[in-house]
């Protein structure tokens, strides 16, 4: 369990986004005739029989909580190949309808809506705001009676994870646990890694366009994964960010950069500096990240307070502390 401290810490961050802000082609171009890609896809879906024993018939609407950078992408990618994409923008800013517009996602009046159209809701929120938004859909589940198939993409610890399935399942919907790595599925390296009693179901939209694997076992493997993934690449971001910015505030940037690009350390060092630049406009969501992975590591009975350190850099940029200031973001060739 977490310290009161780290209780503390968590609290005291906060999330400026709070509730439920709130993150091609039909294929088969073997089918002739004058249909319009959206006719392709409805006639593939009421044909195919897919993989694991789930047909892709049942699946024609999906839901998606909510249209940040990567859940945008995500629905961008199931709109191309046919799917009709629902979301809930009560409460959101422009940029959420200005993505949710560009994607193709078509905006409901309530939640309640949401869950009677949509055969699938994929859950991609700041983390910290996983469990707010698993209790609202469950309500709307319980007061609709809503068939459907919840999978919880966030960042979330396993422990998490498995208080989401709960909520859900007590609801009377069905759940998978799922963990996203790599960039919006709109760019190449995208994969979704799925475990729990739903993911069989979920691995379906590989019909569509997503890279879905599914892990043995029950909810806690997907996320979990995501955990020690994370850990490595946004905590490394972290601790990269920080000793840079010492060294700017030291006066030793340069030759420390000489001594980095020697040996080994090299490949870390253009690793922190390609990563850099695009990690400001993300942090806020950060925090709750690195906070899931502390607990994670917590409850693995190991230290995690490493990354709550890292989640003290993300609220520094943030807030635009001297790590936001003085942070080297010069774009660095790929």
């Amino acid at each position: 369990m977490p310290s009161k401290k780290s209780a503390k810490r968590a609290a005291g961050r906060g999330q400026a986004d709070g509730s439920l802000d709130r993150t091609s082609h039909a294929g088969d171009h073997d089918i002739v005739g004058p249909l319009r890609a959206p006719q392709i896809a409805q006639h593939v879906l009421a044909s195919r029989v897919t993989l694991l024993g789930v047909s892709t018939s049942t699946i024609k609407t999906i839901g998606i909580l909510s249209p940040g950078e990567m859940g945008s992408g995500v629905g961008t990618v199931l709109h191309q190949h046919g799917i009709r994409v629902l979301t809930c923008l009560a409460g959101r800013g422009s940029g959420s309808r200005e993505r949710a517009a560009r994607a193709g996602i078509e905006d409901v009046a309530g939640l309640e809506t949401l869950v009677r159209e949509c055969d699938v809701v994929l859950s991609i929120v700041p983390p910290a705001v996983a469990g707010a938004v698993a209790d609202q859909v469950a309500a709307a589940v319980k007061a609709t009676g809503s068939d459907l198939l919840y999978a919880d993409c966030n960042a979330i610890a396993p422990s998490t994870a498995q208080s989401v399935a709960r909520t859900i399942l007590d609801s009377g919907a069905r759940f998978a646990d799922a963990g996203i790595i790599g960039p919006p599925p709109t760019r190449p390296g995208n994969r979704i890694f799925a475990s729990g009693p739903g993911a069989n179901h979920l691995a379906a939209l590989r019909e569509f366009g997503l890279d879905i694997r599914v892990l043995a076992g029950d909810v806690g493997q997907a996320s979990g994964l995501k955990m020690c993934y994370a850990a490595m690449t946004k905590g490394l971001e972290a601790l990269g960010a920080e000793l840079l910015v010492a060294a700017r505030l030291l006066g030793v940037e340069d030759v420390l950069r000489a001594e980095q690009n020697e040996g080994d350390l090299a490949v870390v060092l253009r690793f922190v500096e390609r990563a850099l630049p695009n990690m400001p406009p993300k942090a806020y969501r950060w925090i709750g990240e690195m906070e899931e992975i502390a607990q994670c590591f917590e409850d693995l009975g190991i230290p995690g307070r490493l990354l709550l350190g890292a989640a003290d850099v993300y609220t520094n940029v943030r807030d635009g502390g001297l790590l936001a200031t003085e942070l080297p973001v010069v774009p660095v060739a790929r």
